[in-house]
Formats: C-alpha cells, sequence, structure tokens
C-alpha cells in the first residue's frame, strides 16, 4: 500500500488557531493536494508513539487540534490532519472548522482515494522528529473512523486503532479475517443521523461488528455511552474527558511497545 513518501514541509497557523501549542506543518503529496495538519509533541525528547487524527464528515477543525494537544499531554505525538477539504452535515454544528482549500476532495470513506489520502499521512507521520516509525495508531471520528478502519483491515502497517462514532456497514464484515491491529470502539447508544450520523452509525451496526471481530479472536475493546450521540466527543464535556481516559489508556497499551 505504501508508495512514494510526501513531502513535509513547515506551514503558517489558520487563522484562530494562533495560541495552540502545535507544529503546523503541510504534507504533500503529488496528484494528491496539501494536507494541512497540526503536529503536538509531549515533553521530552522522545521518541514517541505517534497518532494520526482523522476528523469527520463535518471537516478539520479546532476540536481535532484540541484533542491532539490532550493526546500529546498524555505522552503521545499526535497529529491532527485535515485529511479533505470542506465538510458538511448535521455535525457542522459541533466544530469549529479550520480552512484547508488545497487538501483533496471529501472522498468515500472506503474508497481507494481516501486510502491513499491515509497512507500518505501515515507514511509522513514515521517522518516526524521524535516519533517512532514502527509505533503508529489511528484515531478516527465518522468518516475519518471508517476511513481508519478500512485502511487497517486493508493491511495498513500501524499498531492499533481507535474508532469514534464509526459507521460499520455490513460489507466490512467480508474483511474481519484481516483485522491485525487491536481496535477501540466508542460509541453512543442514541447514534443517529439528526446529529451527523446514518444507518451504518446506529449503535446495533457496531455491536454487530464488534461480534464479529470477537468471533473471530480479533483483540477489540468497546466502551458505549448510554444516551450518547454521534458528535458528543465535541458536545458533552463529561462524555470528552472519559473518551480521552478511554484513547490515552488503549493507546498506551498498544503502542508503548
Amino acid at each position: 500500500m505504501e508508495r512514494d513518501v510526501p513531502i513535509v514541509s513547515g506551514a503558517s497557523a489558520p487563522s484562530g488557531t494562533e495560541t495552540f501549542a502545535v507544529q503546523w506543518v503541510n504534507v504533500v503529496t503529488p496528484g494528491e493536494g496539501t494536507m494541512l495538519a497540526a503536529v503536538a509533541r509531549p515533553s521530552g525528547a522522545g521518541p514517541f508513539p505517534s497518532v494520526l487524527l482523522l476528523h469527520g464528515s463535518h471537516g478539520f477543525a479546532q476540536e481535532y487540534v484540541q484533542l491532539a494537544q490532550e493526546l500529546a499531554e498524555g505522552g503521545l505525538l499526535a497529529i491532527a490532519a485535515c485529511w479533505f477539504q470542506g465538510g458538511r452535515g448535521a455535525g457542522v454544528r459541533f466544530i469549529t472548522p479550520i480552512g484547508c482549500p488545497e487538501a483533496p476532495p471529501m472522498p468515500e470513506a472506503s474508497s481507494p482515494e481516501a486510502m491513499r489520502t491515509v497512507d500518505s499521512l501515515v507514511q509522513a507521520a514515521r517522518t516526524l522528529t521524535g516519533a517512532r516509525p514502527d509505533r503508529i495508531g489511528l484515531f478516527g471520528h465518522s468518516r475519518g473512523g471508517g476511513a481508519a478502519l478500512t485502511y487497517s483491515l486493508q493491511g495498513g502497517n500501524v499498531q492499533a486503532v481507535v474508532l469514534n462514532s464509526t459507521g460499520y456497514p455490513t460489507e466490512l464484515s467480508d474483511l474481519v479475517s484481516q483485522a491485525k491491529a487491536p481496535m477501540l470502539m466508542l460509541h453512543g447508544t442514541a447514534d443517529s443521523p439528526d446529529d451527523g450520523g446514518s444507518a451504518a452509525t446506529h449503535v446495533q451496526m457496531a455491536r454487530d461488528f464488534e461480534a464479529r471481530l470477537r468471533e473471530g479472536g480479533k483483540p477489540v475493546q468497546a466502551v458505549y455511552y448510554e444516551g450518547g450521540r454521534h458528535n458528543s466527543i465535541f458536545a458533552s464535556l463529561t462524555q470528552r474527558h472519559d473518551e480521552v481516559q478511554q484513547i490515552l489508556t488503549f493507546f498506551h497499551r498498544y503502542l508503548h511497545l
């Protein structure tokens, strides 16, 4: 799956993000556009395990940069990336958008275009100063979770995956036997299209996919938030705090090896 190594160069902080404690970079892959990313570094010399954050259909946002900072405070080198331009859907009202017009257009989560984009970002994450190239994790919300899941199931070289409010269409069950990376599923029991979800993000779809992973003997953990909705990680401080702790515990278990 890996192709030419993308070019990583410095970038200016987008308007409204000047106070964030991150390094802004551009990830450039010929023919695929320029992806803006915020790199949040832990204290210390490293090297550190890295985690790539993929946003949902609502688009790149300050909330993902804030999440990257929280993970960095917990000892992970976190990269929040704009993996496609623009945003849409009911979930837009829960985020503070960051424009990235030079990024690729929004792809389907499981498309070849999405896989090429995610692969470019994973490769870029390996090259960052202070990163452990052999310990990479993926976090994805909604459409970003679908891309992270598909990338992992199709043999992407990552060591752990966190899926937040992700869709689990039935066709992915055919790929369960290929799962290698441990997965953490974070899902609200009230996930619905009303705030950005879909039929594939209904909680029963998540429970069914978890069951298929367990039946196949695959390493999976799942946390279901009673009453939690599709974008509760951005709308509920209580759920967000718990999710951050769950994410840190999971990645420390599987990336600090």
